[in-house]
């Protein structure tokens, strides 16, 4: 059976919950530091940090009422705290909460994203060692072009995801900082030490500068690397889906027992979860138009992106680990069908060599143009079926006189085209040698 999708962690990142706990942790941390500069007693101190809460069904009841998520927060936490709440958010505006604990669940998210993604290289890396040397043939416009292996296309992509890898380190990174600047960042209420104190608590870093608000490019920049992991992931999903198709049929999804593939046609399998993938990608390319958009705010802010944020950050984050879960297991549990690999090379009756010939030929001292016109036309009469290349070549004037019979034998030998395999399988991290060519 298709695994279901069972992991919860991603989702709890954004629920109210965790958000709310955020909330509450910078609250009490930036009172434990200005409480350090003897702005707040000590005993004060003490009773935030005991009785700080918060109850989501309250803090909903309360914004019903005021229309402010953050007044209604700090309503309810005083209820908890009692007189000592009055030093809670001292010197502090809304967006110093809110874009701080953005930070740590966008750097939470993205940890998830860099696991989900390493998985996917670990599938990709055992499809690549397991067919290093299974040779299929490649294509350029969707027509044969030349031989190579299908663990040279799966190195391929555990190197493509190896630069996902960066991006999300990057992007993580580049939004791991969090601010208490106050009302238009100049920290007129509250001692940039108290930042600092929060932001390292938090495992962030404080911004050098600031308005309101963090500026919108950091987010900008994390949708970004989120969408190209999404393109990457249509890119495989895209290759995986062509190679299913009836007249190709040299990979296929996994299709347990009990799976049907359509209400009407029972011979059907078809390859749904690329296509799910591919769909979604359309979706997270489109929130990162949306986080683009919200760059440009007015001043030192507007509010028009929190909105727009308090659905694009949830919905791409849970999207992109849900399909990099599915390409883990499409990729894992990938049938490759080497007959049908093979069956296909041989479909052209030898036309994929025709480079290797007339290389031969420029090697006999032929010019390349007319060693050209000798193998395009061979190739033509193979493709109209008069025969097999080598056959038709052996059977030409021109090539007799400067060819042998191991001459074509040489230049129609598979191995030739998987030479620089281990080499390239050590260049991409994938070294150390498995299998051995086939002939």
């Amino acid at each position: 059976m298709i695994p279901r999708y069972t992991r919860p962690d991603m989702a709890a990142i954004w629920d109210d919950e965790n958000k709310f706990a955020i909330w509450l942790k910078i609250e009490v941390l930036a009172c434990e530091a200005m409480s350090k500069a003897g702005i707040i007693p000590r005993a004060d101190l003490q009773r935030i940090q005991k009785r700080a809460a918060f109850s989501v069904a309250r803090i909903n009841e309360i914004e019903e009422e005021v229309q402010h998520d953050v007044i209604a927060f700090l309503t309810n936490v005083a209820e908890h705290v009692g007189p000592s709440s009055r030093f809670i958010h001292k010197g502090m505006t809304s967006s110093d909460v809110i874009d701080t604990a953005l930070a740590v669940q966008m750097v939470q998210a993205a940890d998830l994203l860099i696991a989900g993604v390493e998985a996917v290289r670990k599938a990709a890396a055992a499809q690549a060692r397991k067919h290093k040397f299974t040779p299929m043939i490649g294509r350029s416009h969707g027509i044969h072009a030349e031989p190579l292996t299908f663990g040279l296309k799966m190195a391929l992509m555990y190197d493509e995801f190896g630069r996902a890898l960066q991006r999300l380190h990057q992007a993580r990174e580049i939004v791991r900082v969090g601010q208490l600047s106050g009302a238009v960042g100049t920290h007129a209420h509250l001692d940039p030490a108290v930042e600092a104190y929060v932001c390292k608590k938090l495992g962030l870093k404080p911004a050098a500068i600031s308005t309101q608000i963090l500026q919108r490019d950091r987010h900008a920049d994390y949708m970004n690397a989120l969408a190209l992991v999404a393109c990457s992931i249509d890119r495989w999903a895209t290759e995986f889906r062509h190679l299913q198709r009836t007249e190709v049929r040299e990979t296929e999804e996994f299709f347990s027992d009990k799976q049907k593939g359509s209400s009407a046609m029972p011979h059907k399998r078809n390859p749904i979860i690329g296509e799910r993938l591919s769909g979604m990608a359309r979706l997270i390319r489109g929130y990162a138009v949306t986080a683009m958009e919200n760059v440009a705010l007015w001043h030192e802010r507007d509010i028009s992106h929190s909105s727009a944020e308090r659905v694009i950050l949830p919905d791409a984050t849970i999207a992109l680990d849900y399909m990099l879960a599915k390409l883990e297991y499409l990729v894992r549990t990938l049938r490759v069908n080497k007959d049908r690999m093979q069956a296909n090379l041989d479909l052209t009756r030898g036309l994929i060599h025709s480079q290797q010939v007339l290389l031969m030929l420029t090697e006999k001292g032929i010019s390349r143009e007319l060693a050209y016109r000798i193998v395009q036309r061979n190739a033509m009469a193979a493709w109209e079926g008069r025969g097999a290349l080598k056959d038709l070549l052996a059977a030409d004037p021109d090539v007799q006189k400067n060819v042998t019979a191991k001459d074509l034998d040489r230049v129609f030998d598979l191995r030739v085209h998987f030479r620089d395999v281990e080499r390239t399988f050590k260049a991409v991290g994938l070294g150390g040698k498995t299998g051995k060519a086939r002939r």
